[in-house]
């Protein structure tokens, strides 16, 4: 349990980090130094993602608890899953059909959408309801 609540503690920590990358209105020359770093962040919290479903499998956690800990390790694995299908399907649009394809009526947005919108609001759901059942045990 030890694990699973170290992953799920540096989860939250990465995911605040992030989204203070993105909330935030710091100057652009400042958000462009610190994109490496939330690139390499944004992988870790992918990682963790598949290490929270996994020992929670595997460690066989029972009840609500586990059902609010897979709930907090899918959004990583699918937001960057959709980061990267939004900006393929984006890319092969373009290349199949000509740069003014997508026209006025911007790009792909459901991929788009899923990551940047109910991905987070996924998260918050499972880390909330994982904290109250680690209160409740």
């Amino acid at each position: 349990m030890k694990k699973i609540k170290t992953i799920f503690y540096s989860l939250i920590l990465i995911f605040i980090a992030i989204a203070i990358y993105f909330l935030t209105p710091f100057a652009y020359e400042i958000k462009n130094t610190l994109f490496p770093f939330i690139a390499v962040l944004g992988f870790i919290f992918f990682l963790l993602g598949i290490l929270l479903i996994y020992y929670t499998i595997k460690l066989k956690i029972e009840g609500k608890l586990k059902w609010f800990l897979i709930l907090t390790g899918i959004p990583p694995i699918i937001a960057l899953v959709g980061v990267i299908l939004h900006n393929l399907v984006y890319g092969l649009m373009i290349y199949i059909f000509g740069q003014g394809f997508w026209g006025q009526r911007g790009d792909e947005a459901f991929f788009f959408i899923l990551a940047l919108f109910v991905c987070p609001i996924i998260f918050i759901v499972g880390a909330i309801g994982s904290i109250i059942m680690f209160k409740k045990n």
